[in-house]
Order: structure tokens, then sequence, then C-alpha cells
């Protein structure tokens, strides 16, 4: 009897794995159906890389200064020029304002870190950080070069994270390395909205194809730590962190081009 049944949800294991193949197979057939996105409009599946530099607002202009993202992703495009996205990016900065305020508990009267060999502790800090999310847009054909190409609309949402990062030369400080640097990190996540508007162009080359614009986001955010040590308690604010700034994307569509026009005389 058991064997009946193992063989059973073995049979069945098949037929779902034969349906997912099959449904596949059609997916990426109708994706890479022969087309040309200089004439008609196209699906395609758009693996993407983008770089952008942004200035912080709300909360987060109180901490750091303006930063810099690098990420990367996909992108899904129907026919019908709709967009579905999923994309991570890598936050880093180098201007943290309330830098002295931070390491207040270990700095002494001239402003230095007193290392474990008892002279001045080589660091510096820095702002870290990434982000995820999931989006979903459209592009509208104006000032468009083709059928694929025109303004850019996306929304969506996702998780923030951020921290100060401290970077000390050979971790001979021990108050600020380790799980001690914890306490001053000032970790902070949440969830957080993003806006983009900018302009997308799909070329008849598979090298020419980017999207720039601008972007927002809006994040609401909260301590990540159990207790800070500038506090001196555990941080219980509610932050709301909004960024601004440009993004450049370069991208690599995958579909089938419709094969070359041949004359004959």
């Amino acid at each position: 009897m058991l064997n009946y049944y193992i063989f059973a949800e073995n049979k069945n294991m098949r037929k779902i794995l034969l349906i997912l193949g099959i449904t596949f197979f059609v997916g990426v057939q109708t994706t890479c159906a022969q087309v040309s996105p200089a004439d008609s409009s196209i699906g395609a599946f758009i693996p993407n890389f983008a770089f952008s530099y942004q200035f912080p607002g709300g909360d987060m202009a109180q901490e750091f200064g303006s930063n810099a993202t690098i990420g990367g992703g996909f992108l899904l495009k129907s026919k019908t020029n709709w967009l579905l996205s999923a994309d991570f990016n890598y936050i880093f900065g180098g201007t943290v304002k309330n830098e002295a305020e931070i390491l207040k508990m270990v700095l002494n009267k001239d402003g230095y870190i007193i290392d474990g060999n008892g002279t001045y502790a080589l660091y510096s800090v820095y702002e870290r950080g990434y982000s995820i999310n999931l989006r979903v847009g459209k592009i509208l054909n104006l000032l468009s070069a083709n059928p694929n190409s025109g303004v850019m609309l996306m929304g969506g949402a996702g998780f923030l994270s951020h921290f100060v990062k401290i970077d000390n030369q050979h971790r001979t400080a021990p108050q600020v390395s380790g799980d001690y640097a914890k306490g001053y990190d000032h970790l902070r996540g949440g969830f957080t909205f993003n806006e983009f508007v900018g302009y997308f162009f799909m070329g008849n080359s598979r090298v020419l194809n980017f999207y720039a614009g601008f972007e927002f986001y809006q994040a609401f955010t909260r301590s990540q730590r159990d207790y800070t040590f500038d506090l001196m308690r555990k941080d219980t604010k509610k932050y709301t962190d909004l960024f601004y700034g440009i993004k450049i994307g370069w991208m690599i569509p995958v579909y089938k081009r419709s094969p070359r026009a041949y004359y004959y005389y």
C-alpha cells in the first residue's frame, strides 16, 4: 500500500513538472517571438544594472549627506508596454553629519579614540545600506523613438535599511569593533514606497538600451538594535527617511529578433 502511495505521488509530481515545463516553454516562445523592436511592440525579459545619485530628506537629512547606489534587477515588459520589476540596490555615502554625537562615549577631550596600543585609532565612518523593491509601471508612447520607447512611469514598495559603518583600521580599537560597533551603527530599517519618472529607450541593438530619470523614496523606519550607546537606551523613535535623485539604468533585453529581409532581383 505504501509503495502504491509513493508511486501515485511520484506520478502526480511528474504530471505537475510536465505541466510547468510546457507552461515555461510556451512562455519563453511567446516572449522570444520573432519580432523587431524598431517597428512593433514586443514582450521581453530584461536584466538591468543601475546607478543613482541621491539627496536625503526628512530624518535622513539630519544624519547623512548625499549618497549613491548601485544595483541590478529584472524587468518584465509586455507587448502593451506594461512593466513589472524587482531590484536590489546597495547604498553608500561618505558624509555622516552627527559623527561626534554618535561616538561621544569613546572620544577623548580632543575628539580622538584611543586604541588598544595607547595611540590614536585610525578610523572612518560611512553611510551604508540597501533597498529591495518590487515595482509596476507603464511606458507611454510620448517622445517615443519606436513602439517600445517613451516616457516611463514606475511605482512600487519594498524594504530599506541603512546604518553607520565604522571602519577601524586593523581593528585596534575594541570600543568600536566587532559586536561593540553595533551599539554605534544606528541601524534602521522599514517599509518604503518609491516612484520613478523618466525615459525608457529600447533600440534595435542589444547594446543601446537604457532608462534614465528621477527617483523618489519614502521610507518609514525604526531602530533594529536593542540598545544604542550614545542614547544610553533603546531607540524607540519612528523615522521618516526620504531620498530623491537621478537614476540611470542599462538594460539587456532578451527576445528573439526577426530574420533579416532579403530581396531578390
